[in-house]
């Protein structure tokens, strides 16, 4: 008989498995030499702002009204901008996860571009898009929505600079639905609307609600634009409060003017206001008060 290759009967023992050797005390230690050093990256910053302020400076802080306005107008601009998102950004999602046409490339490239330019940029080129006597101008001032140190100005940098998180992620939510949920839907009768509403909305909501929650983010933490188109903003719209800036260009005046104390100290108020947002979503997704499970989005 020629060469066989051979066979194991079933009452054979099976070849031994050959065991790799461990190595995992020197990766273990690698991965923390480097997760540490970033962690401590995150952290002593931090702890510096909080050693150079000290209680009582933050305690003052937290009881200055001007301080107080600073942080109203922010979250408040901020909570219209990702109304906007919700309202605009969504459906430019949807438009690129489900058609394809002609030019789609050069639009998630435009999506993209607002990521990655400096936003000193972004507040130029809006400036010179209004600058006063322009049509753009005129227009907004005569339908009630002025822009130049108004609380319409910093929504407006916002949007622009947060909204295509909101976009890239309703793209990647809507993508990921499988079609056959879809084919099913329109099968019963259901017509695209009706489809959206029911079907691909629910299922992109999780993704969606990240997106938005990066946008949100994103747009508190804004300077650059701001300081060209509203550097001091003015009560007008549905801001009625008294005159003041953002909380990034209030910090940014502290600093300028040498008060580094004070930039400290409401820096570091800030940081325990943004700390107890991230608790209120932690204990938020371990009692269900959020539309996903502990650890889909944030780690």
């Amino acid at each position: 008989m020629g060469d066989t290759a051979p066979v194991l009967s079933a009452g054979h023992a099976s070849p031994p498995v050959r065991h790799l050797p461990r190595s995992g005390g020197p990766w273990l230690a690698l991965q923390i030499v480097l997760s540490g050093s970033l962690l401590l990256l995150f952290l002593l910053p931090i702890y510096a702002l909080f050693a150079w302020a000290g209680p009582a400076r933050i305690v003052s802080a937290a009881e200055n009204p001007a301080v107080g306005a600073a942080i109203w107008l922010t979250l408040y601009a901020s909570g219209i901008a990702v109304v906007a998102a919700l309202v605009f950004a969504i459906p430019l999602g949807y438009l690129l996860a489900r058609h394809r046409f002609r030019g789609r490339s050069v639009v998630e490239a435009v999506v993209a571009l607002p990521v990655v330019v400096p936003h000193l940029l972004v507040g130029l080129g809006l400036f010179f898009l209004v600058i006063p006597g322009s049509p753009l101008f005129r227009f907004t001032n005569a339908i009630g929505f002025p822009v130049y140190d108004t609380i319409w100005g910093v929504v407006l940098v916002m949007v622009f600079v947060s909204a295509p998180y909101t976009v890239l992620a309703a793209d990647l939510s809507f993508r990921a639905i499988d079609p056959r949920a879809l084919e099913a839907a329109r099968s019963l009768g259901a017509g695209p609307a009706s489809a959206f509403l029911t079907v691909s909305f629910p299922l992109a909501l999780r993704g969606i609600v990240a997106g938005l929650l990066l946008t949100w983010a994103r747009a508190v933490s804004e300077i650059g634009g701001i300081l060209i188109l509203a550097y001091t903003v003015y009560p007008g719209g549905p801001y009625t409060g008294p005159v003041t800036s953002t909380l990034s260009v209030l910090v940014y005046n502290l600093f300028q003017s040498g008060d580094l104390g004070d930039a400290a100290a409401v820096s570091s108020l800030f940081l325990l206001i943004a700390f107890a947002i991230f608790l209120a979503v932690r204990f938020g997704e371990r009692w269900g008060w959020v539309p996903w499970r502990r650890g889909e989005f944030l780690p």
